[in-house]
């Protein structure tokens, strides 16, 4: 397995719901330590990790990704739930699942739609697949509220699902390569440079929220003149994108990314012959849209690996890490 999968292996092994990242923040904690590169954390929680002290260069991929919480204790002791962030609901059905509790403790689960026994529900696969229709079957002996409640969960718990890792001719299969496949790629890139980042001018920001939308919306260094956002590209119809390439995206919902950056981003994939896409996305927005909403005074930029059934049941390939990881690399050494 290469380097750069066992990486995204590891970390999509560590549950990290929008906000309960406290777990994946701390392994990017240790491996910052294990190969010499300072760090620090914004007020609200994210993580910029690189040596020099004036980044011009700041890259930038989240580390949360979708789950859900408990938002009541049923009657039967199980967990009704609301999701955090756009969960396509039919994918998640019947995924095994850990509700995290405010005191640490874990407990096991699977999303089930309600009556989900079709001999006894025969109208169970014309039911639509949306919160009030399911519900977290709870893998204690319970039976009633009050047994739930002494086991110490409430509303407000964290759930985090099951990501399903997958490794198979190249192609990595799991939920929440958004993003942690872009994760990935820059800690496997801080291995390559860890060397150099004394003099490099750039750093790495690792967001916590950007899946409800405010992720990147603050903590940059004041020398901060670009963002490149590293987020995953999208494929399917309608859109160019190739899970074994780099997708350079020009525009998505929340208008265009900067013309020079992408432009250039464009040059370097086509002289040195980085697989690459440009791509116009439908719908979606990134820690870059959230950081020219609160009006950061920077060039943004996006690029991602290609990730086909995006919010779903994810799939990209080694190749198209690879590209993306190339890419940013090269840019670097054209910027410095």
């Amino acid at each position: 397995m290469e380097r750069i999968v066992k990486i995204l292996k590891e970390i999509l092994e560590i549950p990290s719901p929008t906000g309960y990242t406290k777990e994946i923040m701390a392994y990017l904690e240790n491996f910052m330590k294990e190969h010499g590169v300072k760090f620090h954390y914004t007020n609200k929680g994210a993580l910029i990790a690189g040596n020099h002290p004036e980044p011009e260069l700041v890259m930038i991929a989240h580390v949360d990704t979708l789950g859900a919480m408990v938002k009541e204790i049923l009657p039967d002791g199980h967990l009704a739930f609301s999701s955090i962030g756009a969960l396509v609901l039919p994918t998640f059905e019947g995924e095994y699942c850990t509700i995290i509790t405010r005191k640490g403790k874990k407990f096991r689960g699977t999303l089930l739609m309600k009556n989900p026994s079709l001999h006894v529900n025969r109208e169970i696969g014309k039911k639509e697949r949306k919160e009030e229709n399911m519900y977290i079957r709870l893998d204690e002996l319970v039976e009633k509220k009050e047994d739930t409640e002494k086991l110490g969960i409430r509303p407000g718990d964290f759930i985090a699902f099951d990501p399903k890792f997958e490794y198979v001719n190249g192609f990595i299969k799991a939920h929440f390569l958004d993003d942690k496949a872009s994760v990935a790629v820059l800690l496997d890139l801080i291995i390559d440079l860890k060397d150099e980042l004394d003099k490099l001018p750039i750093a790495f920001f690792f967001s916590p929220y950007e899946e409800v939308g405010h992720g990147g919306s603050a903590g940059y260094p004041k020398s901060t003149k670009e963002l490149l956002v590293v987020d995953m590209g999208v494929v399917g119809e309608g859109v160019s994108g190739k899970e074994t390439k780099v997708s350079i995206a020009a525009k998505d919902t929340t208008g265009p990314y900067d013309y020079e950056m992408t432009t250039r981003l464009i040059e370097i994939a086509e002289e040195r012959n980085i697989p690459y896409v440009v791509d116009v996305f439908p719908y979606y927005g990134s820690d870059g849209s959230a950081a020219l909403r609160a009006g950061w005074d920077f060039r943004v930029a996006l690029i991602g690996p290609g990730v086909h059934a995006s919010h779903g049941m994810e799939r990209t390939h080694v190749k198209g890490l690879l590209a993306t990881k190339d890419l940013i690399r090269a840019y670097i050494e054209e910027r410095f």
